[in-house]
């Protein structure tokens, strides 16, 4: 008995501004036990997603009655050094809050550069340091920082375009959504959730065909989900093997689904 009957895969791009047509935003979608496909945007003068277009797709997909399991690759919190330093609750939905106060990645003709250079925003009152890991990132070995930027593999763009759409689809969505884990270990039956994916993690396991990279990794994504899904290790990896103090942690740090 499978928990979810529809699975996607999105591969995150952090580049340019929310409306921007980007070659490296990719989605793949599988349902029940079909082959990942990918998703093109709704016709328009755009080639290709934007962040602002796949936002909106979302929280029309999530709102159906179809249970879904969305995986995403960027950061969805910080560490908790980044709490402590600048003096927050550890509760995700107030970080959401405030985080998309001083880092509106989401507003019209924004690029994360914008905030970062004080010209838009007030980043400079959430800042981070490249060397704060989340515990999650330990334990995944390669994963860096989501403080550190400009570098090659890098999510830390990608995390502060992408965690401002993910208070607008708990905004829009409420309790209809679950966020794993911030909304508890476990996914109540029939309920979607949204989950912090790393496609490194899985993606060798998966011929890359014709596909980009980027278009890859989406499938690969999707096409993971969806196989631990039938085979019951999805279900494990939800639980993953943690005291009672690290799961505290993950809870405002999150967790990227798959690391032990």
């Amino acid at each position: 008995m499978t928990a979810f009957s529809r699975y996607i895969g999105i591969d995150y791009s952090g580049a340019e501004t929310p409306e921007s047509s980007l070659k490296g935003l990719r989605v793949y979608c599988a349902v029940g036990e079909s082959e990942a496909k990918e998703v093109a945007p709704p016709p328009s003068p755009r080639k290709y997603w934007t962040r602002r277009g796949i936002a909106h797709w979302l929280a029309e997909r999530l709102a159906e009655d179809v249970p879904t399991i969305v995986g995403i690759d960027h950061g969805f919190s910080f560490p908790l050094r980044y709490f402590e330093v600048n003096r927050l609750p550890p509760d995700w939905s107030a970080f959401l809050e405030d985080f998309q106060r001083h880092w509106p990645t989401d507003a019209e003709h924004t690029y994360v550069d914008f905030v970062r250079d004080g010209l838009a925003g007030n980043g400079a009152a959430r800042t981070g340091n490249s060397h704060w890991r989340r515990m999650t990132e330990q334990r995944a070995g390669s994963a860096k920082s989501v403080f550190h930027f400009d570098v090659q593999g890098s999510v830390a763009k990608s995390t502060h375009a992408g965690i401002p759409w993910l208070l607008y689809l708990r905004k829009q969505l409420g309790s209809r959504l679950h966020f794993w884990p911030f909304d508890g270990w476990s996914i109540p039956a029939g309920k979607s959730a949204v989950v912090e994916a790393y496609p490194s993690l899985w993606k060798h396991a998966f011929p890359a065909d014709d596909r980009t990279p980027d278009q890859h990794d989406a499938f690969t994504v999707a096409s993971w989900l969806s196989e631990a899904d039938r085979s019951g290790q999805l279900a494990r990896y939800l639980q993953p093997n943690l005291t009672p103090p690290e799961r505290m942690v993950a809870g405002v740090e999150g967790w990227i689904l798959g690391v032990g």
